[in-house]
């Protein structure tokens, strides 16, 4: 068949085929740019002069033939503000070109992007298996998990400990006790149960956003569970502070708390036939009460009494007059910090500390929490390792700038506050900062939190990318007299789509905190987010993450760099964890966080956790690896 048969009218009719498509394409994109006070400058992606059009017909033509992108001997560099990605074999630009896609990214963030693989030996994965999610069946039988997965992990001497969303299990792993890693010793069950015998909401309410830590220093298992279910009204129900006042100390859930530890309640299995009668019963109970009941929320904090996960565990409960949103708990010396959000819709934080010390003896501890107002989601440096920071030094606080509920998605700094805290007298606790150090600017990738940002294959459901904050964890990491901090969040990239943007700061004598290198990790184009960072003994960066695009199904991937290379570079290549094998289609929410964790064992190995599904599943599987960076021996922990 001939295309054009030397016409002209028909060559006509086939440009504006092509003009009117493109225009109806990106009519949405034209009505959000007029729509929202802001001039987005597109700048294009390339420019010549064409030949004669007539120079393109033969009586050969076929549409095969079309080459809107002719190949070239050099790819063009990618400006300082792409707003689409580009379709190619250009392995520095990826695939999946959108031409109606906006991506902002402001000038000078792309001075640090890494758009190369490193060119190093991969980290060495060295344990690899699935843990809760579709089709995991465990001693306590299976469950259906909610979304998003709110993926936690922590390791110990001989054990895994997992929670998804609301629900736990406990892994095998190799070492002294065991011969293999990966077997699931308990769970899935739910997380209340290590609260079991407690009474009060912690053992009656089983909630989400359940976090798992292992805490190195002291050989012990910590896992914290806010409650989101306002409670009854108590007898001295207490009144949340305000930005900007002293810390406040939290009311004691029940005053004879700890009381006995006890052991996780490890219940029958189950099927989840009647899994699904049992939520059926809740949900009908749920229709009986009021909507809300009043009175405050709680955090509850269970800590083992050595390094068995299975326990027994002393139990706190402490009243929160504000919804405990996302805690992302945070190992330290003098304390457990946990930093929680207010809520979605307002711009406040709540930044809590728990007596740690107590709390590893059993005794009766207190909380203490500062508010504070326009201020992002926090994060508090976790101690990697076993070198502690000097004594007395105040714990490191930190968010990205910009504020999303005002529409300002983009910043140049990291806010940094120094979180001192008194124990003997709560009135001499204190927050000192923000302080803003500069980094290269940065625009939230997909626009920020609960955003459609990242394609995938086969459909037009969009992943959530929690772009608007630092991810889990903050990590401190002490060698000699050389104290860093390195953290992660995810960012729009020139190359249109989005990378991991990483920092590692430096503590000097007098406890500043200055920048030391940052780096956007974002070879070969498309979307790596929702991140997490872990220092080995030796110094050396690893850093765990999703990746996909309009080409890939989403999964994890995990890279790292050696502590004397080059800095900004991510020097070691690119190691697949698991690929996605199809797209998540019943909603945008994705993970919300994922973890790394120091192996206790050699302070060298770093394990993580991350979603992906698998071919025809119904909801996510979580897959737990570990990876070793070279020169890091296995006899180099404690």
């Amino acid at each position: 068949m001939h295309y054009f048969n030397h016409t002209s009218g028909s060559l006509s009719r086939l440009l504006l085929l092509v003009f009117l498509s493109c225009l109806a394409s990106c009519t949405a994109t034209i009505y959000k740019a007029v729509n929202s006070n802001k001039v987005l400058i597109n700048e294009a992606v390339r420019q010549d002069i064409s030949p004669d059009l007539t120079d393109y017909i033969s009586e050969n033509y076929e549409p095969d033939a079309i080459k809107l992108y002719p190949s070239e001997t050099k790819e063009p560099a990618a400006p300082s503000n792409t707003v689409a990605p580009f379709i190619g074999e250009n392995p520095e630009w990826g695939d999946g070109y959108d031409p109606c896609q906006q991506i902002n990214v402001p000038d000078g963030s792309g001075e640090i992007e890494q758009i190369s693989f490193g060119t190093k030996p991969s980290p060495v994965l060295v344990e690899s298996f699935d843990g809760m999610g579709f089709g995991f069946k465990g001693p306590q039988g299976e469950t259906r998990y909610r979304n998003p997965s709110d993926n936690s992990l922590a390791v110990g001497p001989d054990h895994i400990v997992q929670t998804v969303n609301s629900h736990m299990a406990i892994f095998t792993k190799k070492g002294k006790k065991y011969d293999s890693s990966g077997e699931a010793l308990y769970g899935p069950g739910e997380t209340r149960n290590v609260f079991k015998g407690f009474g009060g909401p912690c053992e009656e309410i089983n909630n989400g956003d359940a976090v798992v830590r292992y805490d190195q220093l002291a050989d012990r298992w910590l896992i914290v569970m806010p409650v989101f279910r306002r409670l009854p009204p108590r007898e001295n129900e207490p009144v949340a502070g305000r930005s900007g006042e002293p810390a406040q100390v939290s009311q004691p859930g029940k005053t004879t708390q700890p009381g006995i530890a006890e052991r996780i309640y490890e219940p029958p299995l189950t099927t989840l036939e009647e899994y699904d009668t049992a939520v059926q019963l809740r949900r009908q109970n749920r229709q009986q009460r009021p909507a809300s009941e009043g009175g405050s929320y709680c955090m509850c904090y269970a800590i083992s009494t050595g390094s068995d996960p299975f326990g027994p565990y002393y139990r706190y409960e402490f009243v929160r007059p504000l919804f405990p949103d996302y805690p992302r708990p945070a190992v330290w010396p003098d304390g457990y910090y946990i930093p929680t959000s207010t809520g979605d819709h307002v711009i406040q934080k709540h930044a809590c500390v728990v007596d740690r010390n107590k709390m590893l003896k059993g005794e009766a501890a207190t909380e203490q929490c500062f508010i504070i107002d326009s201020v992002n989601f926090l994060n508090n440096t976790d101690v990697d390792g076993y070198q502690l920071p000097p004594e007395g030094a105040p714990n490191i606080m930190m968010a990205t700038g910009g504020v999303q509920l005002s529409n300002i998605l983009e910043d140049d700094g990291i806010y940094i506050w120094k979180f001192h805290v008194d124990w003997d007298d709560p009135s001499k606790s204190r927050l000192e900062g923000p302080e803003k150090t500069e980094v290269a600017p940065y625009h939230y990738m997909g626009d920020g939190q609960l955003t459609n940002a990242v394609p995938q294959p086969g459909t037009d459901q969009r992943l959530d990318s929690q772009g608007d904050k630092i991810m889990s964890r903050l990590v401190y990491r002490r060698i000699g007299d050389s104290e860093s901090i390195v953290a992660v969040h995810s960012v729009n990239t020139t190359a249109g789509g989005g990378g991991v943007r990483w920092y590692e700061f430096r503590l000097n004598e007098e406890r500043d905190v200055r920048l030391f290198q940052q780096g956007t990790y974002a070879p070969g184009g498309n979307y790596r987010w929702m991140a997490s960072p872990a220092i080995d003994a030796m110094g050396n960066i690893g850093i765990g993450y999703s990746f996909g695009g309009a080409s890939d199904y989403a999964g994890q991937r995990f890279a790292g760099r050696l502590s004397e290379d080059p800095p900004g570079i991510l020097t070691l290549n690119e190691v697949t964890l698991v690929e996605g094998e199809a797209p998540q289609t019943d909603t945008r929410r994705w993970e919300d966080y994922t973890q790394t964790a120091i192996d206790p064992s050699d302070d060298c190995t770093i394990w993580y956790v991350g979603d992906y599904l698998k071919k025809d599943a119904t909801g996510y599987s979580t897959r737990i690896g570990a990876f070793r960076m070279p020169g890091c021996g296995v006899n180099v922990g404690k």
